[in-house]
C-alpha cells in the first residue's frame, strides 16, 4: 500500500506473515538493531557505530554492495550504498521498534519507518510502514515493492531460523 500525501510525503506500508511463529519468537530478532543483515538479503553489513544497545538514540551503520561492469573495460566497479539509522523507540510489550534514516547516499532527505510484529491466529504478520520525502530519481511504487519483496525475504529467513533453532 503507497500514497503521495497532500504535502508530498510518501508513506508506505508492507507486510509479511509467518505461519507458525509467533510475534514473541521473532521480536528477539527484530529488536537487535544491529543485526539487520542476518535477515534482510539485500544489506550486505549491518553495524553498531554509536549509543547503547537496546536505546533509543543507538545509530547502525547499513551497507549493500552492488557489482556493477563498466562496458569500457574488463574491471567491475563496486557500488556501495549506506545509511546510518537512528533507533528512536523501542516497545517490548507492544513489539515495535520506529527509527530514522540519517546520513546516507540514497538520497533519503527524511525518512521514518516503523517495524512490528502482530499475533494472528498460529502465526504473526510482520509489518513495515514508513514516512518520507520523495527520492529524487526513485517512484514511490518501486520503494514499496523493495519493502514488500524484502520483508517477505526477511520474515522467511527468520521463519526458517527459528523453526531450525527448535528441531
Amino acid at each position: 500500500m503507497a500514497k503521495e500525501t497532500k504535502n508530498l510525503k510518501w508513506e508506505g506500508k508492507a507486510s509479511a506473515q509467518l505461519k507458525t511463529t509467533k510475534a514473541e519468537q521473532v521480536w528477539p530478532l527484530l529488536e537487535d538493531f544491529c543485526n539487520l543483515h542476518k535477515w534482510l538479503p539485500t544489506i550486505n553489513t549491518c553495524h553498531y557505530v554509536q549509543g547503547v544497545h537496546g536505546q533509543p538514540g543507538l545509530v547502525r551503520y547499513c551497507a549493500t554492495i552492488i557489482p556493477s561492469s563498466n562496458d569500457t573495460d574488463k574491471d567491475p566497479t563496486t557500488i556501495v550504498k549506506w545509511c546510518h539509522e537512528k533507533l528512536l523507540s523501542l516497545d517490548p510489550v507492544q513489539r515495535c521498534l520506529s527509527y530514522e534514516i540519517g546520513e546516507n547516499n540514497l538520497g533519503f532527505t527524511t525518512y521514518v519507518a516503523e517495524i512490528k510484529a502482530v499475533d494472528i491466529d498460529d502465526g504473526c504478520v510482520v509489518e513495515w510502514s514508513f514516512v518520507a520525502d520523495p527520492v529524487e530519481g526513485m517512484r514511490l511504487e518501486d520503494l514499496c515493492g523493495y519493502f514488500e519483496s524484502s520483508l517477505k525475504a526477511m520474515a522467511e529467513r527468520m521463519e526458517k531460523e527459528l523453526q531450525a533453532a527448535t528441531n
